[in-house]
């Protein structure tokens, strides 16, 4: 949402005012669709593991609500040009002669009206005398090598890798829709039930930020997972494994369901051990306890 926040106040600065190409909202929603998915369901779990909610309820409650909701948004998004309509920016204010620009000290005035790009334009910087760009764009011209005046800082290597894979993971549920529901649908269970498999990443500690950093952690570690797994090489190799017997398209949410029920034949024991070696029904009570 931030990003998004930010692509728009980019877009408000740019003078002339560009125009809009008609995919971008559409396809800033889908990149934003998996971070919603990993988001909702982490904060769900760690909810519900604070509320002592029991553990089927809890992943039945995931798959239910997270199936129909990244079905409906899906589908919504596929419909790009109602998506647009609704997310049109105003256009862009268009301004006469004399337009003075101003920021962190250097002043921008331009001689012709805004919407023309090569339009003239008087530039002062600190601490140098007033610049005339006949053509300020082109080869041969009286360009500034300006100072960055960029949206905000560049964000930290591991921001900009958790974008990626964020980007990969909605450029894979868009390209499973478009070959068909049957491949997008296999795709998304299995993704979810993956992940609100890890309920007992919330149990594991009595403070539950920590146990949310955790999950965090893991989360991120399945994103990855993602990215790999889905990478062309890889799904060929697992593929030559299976020597054919499973669909190129299912190969990936099969290695989901798999790990995803080692998950649950792991919290199932753990919860068994943890009831019989609980005091109440431990063996070595005695009786006159």
């Amino acid at each position: 949402m931030l990003k998004y926040l930010a692509f728009w106040i980019d877009l408000a600065r740019v003078v002339p005012g560009a125009a809009v190409p008609k995919d971008d909202a559409a396809g800033l929603a889908w990149k934003a669709l998996p971070g919603a998915i990993y988001l909702t369901i982490l904060l769900a779990l760690s909810y519900t593991a604070r509320q002592k909610m029991p553990v089927p309820l809890t992943l039945i409650g995931i798959l239910v609500l997270g199936c129909a909701f990244t079905g409906a948004v899906s589908l919504g998004l596929s419909r790009a040009g109602a998506v647009n309509l609704a997310l049109k920016p105003v256009s862009a204010v268009q301004s006469g002669p004399g337009l003075i620009l101003s920021r962190a000290e250097n002043v921008m005035v331009l001689l012709k009206e805004s919407n023309d790009v090569r339009s003239p334009r008087l530039v002062s910087l600190p601490g140098q005398p007033l610049i005339y760009q006949e053509l300020p764009l082109g080869p041969n011209n009286t360009v500034l090598n300006l100072p960055a005046l960029a949206f905000g800082t560049p964000p930290p290597w591991f921001i900009q890798s958790l974008d990626i894979d964020l980007s990969l993971s909605a450029g894979e549920l868009k390209s499973r829709l478009g070959n068909g529901y049957v491949s997008f649908a296999a795709y998304a269970f299995s993704l979810i039930l993956l992940l609100g498999s890890l309920r007992f990443l919330l149990e594991l500690s009595q403070w539950p930020l920590a146990n949310l950093f955790l999950g965090a952690l893991v989360f991120r570690l399945v994103l990855a997972l993602e990215t790999f797994l889905n990478a062309r090489e890889i799904n060929a190799l697992i593929g030559s494994f299976l020597t054919g017997r499973v669909p190129a398209m299912l190969i990936t949410p099969l290695v989901f369901c798999a790990l995803a029920v080692l998950v649950i034949f792991y919290t199932l024991l753990s919860r068994i051990a943890k009831t019989l070696g609980s005091p109440d029904t431990g063996p070595g009570r005695d009786e006159d306890d």
